[in-house]
């Protein structure tokens, strides 16, 4: 909730979460490192604009997962924005 309550200007990571850059900024990477030398990660926002609710919603928008050492791929980060739009596009928010 504290990062909820937060600028994502004024936001700095702690190596869990991290502010993004570039074509997606003004998201939230939440990194997880799990078995087997797997790195997991949730793509954040927080929307501010949601009618409807009383404050600000911390959204998971997108899951992805890699193995140790490899990168995303550009289309992986333009599945984030894809969905990123989606959910942004219906106001009142689809909340699930």
């Amino acid at each position: 909730m504290e990062i909820a309550k937060a600028p994502p200007w004024k936001y700095s990571g702690g190596g869990y979460w991290e502010a993004m850059h570039g074509d997606l900024s003004g998201w939230f990477e939440v990194r997880v490192d799990g078995p087997n030398r797997e790195h997991f990660r949730l793509f954040c926002r927080l929307d501010y604009f949601a009618v409807g609710v009383d404050r600000p919603l911390l959204v998971v928008i997108a899951g992805l997962r890699k193995n140790f050492g490899s990168k995303f791929k550009a289309s992986d980060y333009a599945s984030v924005l894809t969905a990123g739009e989606q959910y942004l596009s219906a106001n009142p928010r689809e909340l699930a």
